[in-house]
């Protein structure tokens, strides 16, 4: 499609109406936060970006960083080690469900918060965050930042995060300190982003691991495939199944209202919406991802491939 621009400000218009969907409330900077913005992006393999609404709105990353830090984790400890932490199926549960196997520990995969809580634990415990953060920007394409007081809150308010860190490092799971890893875990979650950087996130993976402007090899391909393979999988959660019909692309949802969507070789999709479905995913985002998909044919099963 030669003019992208106008096409997002069409499916925007489209979209806006849809206004049913609550935003997330178990923090208060999540509670507070105005329901209202709506920004849509996407970025192609080949370096441009297309904008539509409020693409520069910031907000938290939550569990958006999920398949960059599963990323960044299988990079730098290795396939070997990743795998003998965490599990590639899919839980079909809520994102916050304790989706550990009985006997081992291990978490179902590494896009539940257990399995990016030890997906967090594999990373070396010096600098840690600060190397996440580095490997966000990197993606991005700009320099992000976490919001200290948003991760304060996302820690007093992590009980059940902290008791999954626990049991997993019962289990020999959790190669690091259970309190230290998940504070790590919710300062990723509290990185502040936009539909614009996401976009660039996610065509950095459709681009199989060069950042679009950059040109630089930040994932490895084959970190790349794993990776996506998981997010079609597993990426939303308990409605992966009906995402997968209608969008049929990996996908990644936040329930700070961020979500993405990766068309391999071809762009990455981004939109920003606050008020959530049943599952926590955005409603206008997804409503967005179906559209788009269906109208520009990127559907993996589709008559394109």
């Amino acid at each position: 499609m030669d003019d992208l621009t106008g096409y997002l400000a069409d499916v925007h218009r489209r979209v806006l109406p849809f206004t049913d969907g609550e935003v997330a409330s178990y923090i208060p900077a999540l509670a507070e936060a105005d329901p209202e913005p709506f920004g849509i992006a996407i970025a192609t393999v080949d370096g441009q970006l297309h904008e539509a609404g409020d693409s520069r709105t910031q907000f938290s990353l939550q569990s958006v960083s999920k398949p960059f830090t599963y990323a960044l984790a299988l990079q730098e400890a290795g396939f070997e080690a990743v795998d003998a932490a965490i599990d590639v199926e899919p839980s079909g549960e809520a994102y916050n469900m304790i989706s550990l196997q009985d006997e081992t520990g291990h978490p179902d995969n590494a896009l539940i918060n257990a399995g990016a809580i030890a997906a967090t634990s594999l990373l070396p415990h010096k600098g840690r965050m600060s190397r996440l953060l580095r490997f966000y920007s990197s993606l991005a394409g700009r320099q992000l930042h976490a919001d200290a007081s948003i991760a304060m809150e996302e820690v007093e308010n992590g009980h059940r995060n902290l008791a999954m860190a626990h049991l997993m490092r019962s289990f020999d799971v959790l190669g690091d300190d259970p309190v230290e890893t998940t504070r790590d875990y919710c300062a990723a979650c509290a990185t502040m982003i936009t539909a614009a950087d996401l976009a660039w996130m996610a065509a950095t993976l459709a681009n199989s691991g060069r950042q679009p402007t950059t040109g630089e090899q930040l994932v490895e391909p084959l970190v790349v495939q794993r990776v996506l393979s998981v997010m079609t999988m597993s990426g939303m959660y308990d409605e992966a199944g009906w995402w997968m019909v209608r969008v049929g692309l990996p996908g990644k949802s936040g329930v700070g209202g961020g979500l993405i969507a990766v068309a391999p070789g071809q762009l990455g999709l981004a939109a920003f919406s606050p008020r959530l479905n049943e599952h926590g995913s955005s409603v206008r985002g997804v409503r967005t991802c179906e559209v788009v998909s269906r109208e520009l044919d990127l559907h993996v099963m589709g008559s394109r491939r």
